[in-house]
C-alpha cells in the first residue's frame, strides 16, 4: 500500500485538503448521500457553479471551486448503479478513480479525499468498490509523484473497517 494513503473516518465536508471527490448524479445539481451534504456545506454557488457545466458521464469527472467548505476544490464523479456486474460497473467505478486522481494532478493538487464512491443508494457491493478505489488508486499513484495525501473518507464504521482491512490485505501482498 502507498504510504500517502490512508483512511479515515469522518465526514467529507470536513476535510482540510486541496480538493474532496463528490460522488455526483449525471446533472452535478445535488442529491442525497455524500452528494447533498456536500452542496449543503458549500452553498449555493456550488450549484450554480455546477449549473454551467452540462452534466457528466458515468465514470467521468468534472472541477469545481469548494466555496465554503475547507476544501479549495470539489471534483464531482458519477460511479455505476450496480445492476448486478452485469453492465460494466467494475470498469465504470475504477474510471471514477482513474479521472479524478488525474483530475487533481492536471490542477497541481497534492491532497485529496474520496468518499465511498457508488456504495450508498447507487447499491455497489461494499469490498468489491474498496479493492477497486485502492487498486486504481495505488496504480496511479505508482507513476504520479504530485499527489501527497490521499484519504479515503468513510462516513460510518462498517465502511470504516472494510477499507482497513481491504488496504491490509493489499498491504500483504506487497513483496
Amino acid at each position: 500500500m502507498d504510504p500517502r494513503i490512508e483512511i479515515r473516518q469522518g465526514d467529507i465536508t470536513h476535510m482540510q485538503v486541496d480538493v474532496i471527490v463528490n460522488a455526483a448524479n449525471h446533472t452535478l445539481l445535488g442529491g442525497g448521500g455524500v452528494d447533498g451534504a456536500i452542496h449543503r456545506a458549500a452553498g449555493p454557488r456550488l450549484l450554480a457553479s455546477c449549473a454551467t457545466l452540462g452534466g457528466c458521464a458515468t465514470g467521468e469527472a468534472k472541477i469545481t471551486d469548494g466555496y465554503r467548505l475547507p476544501a479549495r476544490y470539489v471534483i464531482h464523479t458519477v460511479g455505476p448503479v450496480w445492476h448486478g456486474g452485469r453492465q460494466r460497473e467494475d470498469e465504470h467505478l475504477a474510471a471514477c478513480y482513474r479521472h479524478s486522481l488525474a483530475l487533481a494532478a492536471h490542477h497541481t493538487l497534492t491532497s485529496i479525499a474520496f468518499p465511498a464512491i457508488s456504495t450508498g443508494v447507487y447499491r455497489f457491493p461494499l469490498e468489491g468498490a474498496t479493492r477497486i478505489a485502492l487498486r486504481e488508486t495505488n496504480a496511479f499513484l505508482a507513476t504520479d509523484s504530485s499527489l501527497q495525501q490521499v484519504i479515503f473518507v468513510c462516513f460510518d464504521a462498517r465502511t470504516f473497517e472494510v477499507y482497513r482491512r481491504v488496504a491490509a490485505s493489499f498491504s500483504e501482498q506487497l513483496p
